[in-house]
């Protein structure tokens, strides 16, 4: 690896799916709607919505909480 080790670390990507609830992504990535328009962040990390039942699509409104998703076993 040449450079500057830090440097490459903060242009990863990260996506960390949270036991029941969204998935955080972390980094430089970008993201498009079904047509292909990009999808203004205002954030660093931003929560997308994995249960379906936001009313601020694609990202998570905490309603995960209160509908009984669950993400699956973790095992």
């Amino acid at each position: 690896m040449t450079g500057n080790p830090r440097a490459a670390r903060t242009e990863e990507v990260v996506v960390t799916a949270c036991p029941d609830g969204p998935l955080l992504v972390r980094g430089p990535v970008r993201l498009v709607d079904q047509a292909g328009r990009e999808i203004e962040r205002h954030r660093a990390t931003v929560a997308l919505c994995r249960c379906g039942g936001t009313a601020i699509p694609p990202w998570c409104d905490g309603t995960h909480k209160v509908n009984g998703y669950r993400s699956g076993d973790e095992s």
